[in-house]
């Protein structure tokens, strides 16, 4: 990754001419995952300890992280009756019953999304917590397409070419494998993860007793969110430093068009190509606001408050000389303009490089191919005036780029149509109980999120200094009272709908 960020300054400052220029194609809509892979290439580059001692100076993994690794014979696609859709693979599972009470004890059972299940596993503090109070097992199921879940032959190559949804079919076997027909399970899941969470029980009420949907944006689909409210967020997380950000966007705009006409489509020094820089700088401001937590690391090294981390860098480079031309800080003078890549360079440090021990990203990126297929949340346009350049909201241009990208026609309507969503605090009234939604409302993913509860049963938690699935992550003396108490009410949440199911089953307890 020093490579990206040394890319990012040579570029700046070689071409500062020319018109603006936007490069390559549509945006796609930001995602944890590219980080969450590249925390799989440290995973397997380093060891680390049983104490959570990571030797790369990345994340650690707390010592009560203990696992089984399991795989269940999946079927290729349950709802496909061609033949080809009884071909099977091996699914991974990972699971601890350390605390299970035994067959009426519940089963907490995570949804996993865009990465190894082995990092949410590691990360999910929530859960492990929760355990044994509840005297719970732990079952993570990795996402098919994602780790080593891989049909077709078991390679990303082969498995990429399509593009089903997880599944909830190992579930069942799983409970008569415990002769535990009775046990209650509890679906969790964070982000893409805690929409499959919510999904899975609304589909499957008989398998599911009940489901934790941190931060899942439910509701960021065409027709329903604003396309330009999920930058709007990251505009307001990042008000003081809004006009020199997209000013640095602008420049990069510029120098992207000097590099085109002076036949450089790549730096040599750094091995990328200079295309890819915008949508560095874009996932960096992004992915910061995602990740706005109070306390260091989450799947990647970061430090608490990172887009406080982000600005602070910026300030850190100010200088009387930059600050006084024009009135301006962010004048057209030479100082400033020298200044800018220096400022921006900074702060994609603090994203991509906080510890110095940063590198360079997995090039398998899963997300993307399922966000132009099935899930085709609404996170493109950026309004005039924004952190980052202006980009309309075009959705004929979003169809076509993806048609373009996959070979295949999106479906931009099937999640309204299977799970719901026009009106959907109908939807869930009618047909829904048991499922805790949580938002944080400085992650920009809030804005597709279920803010309001609809039902004694289906209860929002909304945190206005929360990030994305702040709540799942592991406690620490550091948490700040507001987070100590929305797990205080989670937890009672839970009790109360596991109670009800004793008493509903006749299940002494």
């Amino acid at each position: 990754m020093e490579r990206i960020i040394a890319a990012v300054i040579l570029l700046l400052f070689s071409c500062q001419a020319a018109a603006a220029a936007r490069a390559g194609g549509v945006r796609r809509p930001p995602t944890l995952a590219r980080h969450y892979a590249s925390s799989s290439v440290r995973r397997h580059r380093h060891h680390v300890t049983a104490a959570g001692d990571a030797s790369d100076g990345g994340v650690s993994v707390a010592p009560t992280v203990q696992y089984e690794t399991r795989r269940y014979t999946q079927r290729l696609d349950h709802f496909n009756s061609l033949p080809a859709s009884y071909a099977t693979f091996q699914q991974r599972y990972l699971i601890n019953d350390t605390f299970w009470g035994g067959p009426a004890a519940p089963i907490f059972l995570y949804a996993g999304n865009e990465a190894d299940i082995d990092l949410f596993t590691n990360n999910t503090g929530f859960m492990w917590e929760a355990a044994p109070r509840f005297r719970a097992m732990l079952v993570f199921v990795e996402h098919r397409y994602y780790g080593e879940s891989l049909p077709f032959g078991g390679t990303r190559e082969a498995a990429f070419r399509d593009a089903a949804t997880n599944s909830p079919r190992a579930t069942s076997p799983l409970k008569a494998n415990l002769s535990a027909p009775a046990a209650p399970v509890l679906v969790f899941g964070g982000s893409y993860g805690g929409m499959l969470a919510a999904w899975m029980r609304l589909k499957y009420p008989h398998v599911v007793m009940g489901a934790v949907a941190s931060s899942a944006p439910i509701l960021s689909f065409y027709g329903i969110v604003d396309p330009y409210a999920f930058y709007d967020r990251i505009t307001d997380d990042f008000k003081r430093e809004q006009e020199l950000l997209r000013r640095a966007s602008e420049v990069v705009g510029r120098s992207l068009r000097c590099a085109r006409n002076k036949g450089r489509p790549g730096i040599a020094e750094t091995g990328i190509s200079v295309w890819d820089i915008p949508s560095l700088l874009d996932n960096a401001v992004a992915e910061a606001a995602m990740t706005d937590y109070p306390t260091p690391g989450f799947l990647t090294p970061l430090p608490a408050y990172p887009v406080r981390s982000m600005c602070r860098a910026i300030d850190d480079r100010q200088t009387p000389a930059a600050s006084s031309s024009s009135g301006n800080e962010y004048g057209n003078s030479s100082t400033t303009l020298l200044l800018l890549p220096q400022q921006v360079r900074d702060a994609m440090n603090v994203y991509y490089n906080h510890t110095g021990a940063a590198e360079d990203d997995d090039p398998y990126d899963g997300w993307n191919w399922e966000a132009c297929t099935e899930m085709m949340v609404m996170a493109y346009g950026v309004r005039d005036g924004s952190v980052l350049p202006p980009s309309p909201s075009n959705f004929t241009d979003v169809v076509d780029d993806c048609r373009k990208d996959t070979g295949l026609p999106p479906r931009p309507f099937w999640i309204e149509t299977e799970f719901g969503g026009y009106d959907i605090a109908n939807v869930l009234k009618k047909s829904a109980s048991n499922i805790l939604f949580f938002n944080g409302l400085r992650d920009p993913w809030s804005t597709g999120g279920v803010l309001k509860s609809i039902s004694d049963s289906v209860i929002a938690l909304v945190e206005p200094k929360g990030a994305h699935h702040v709540d799942l992550r592991f406690s620490s003396k550091d948490d700040p009272e507001w987070l100590k108490q929305v797990r205080v009410k989670e937890t009672r949440i839970i009790a109360r709908w596991l109670k009800q199911y004793y008493s509903d089953e006749g299940i002494a307890t």
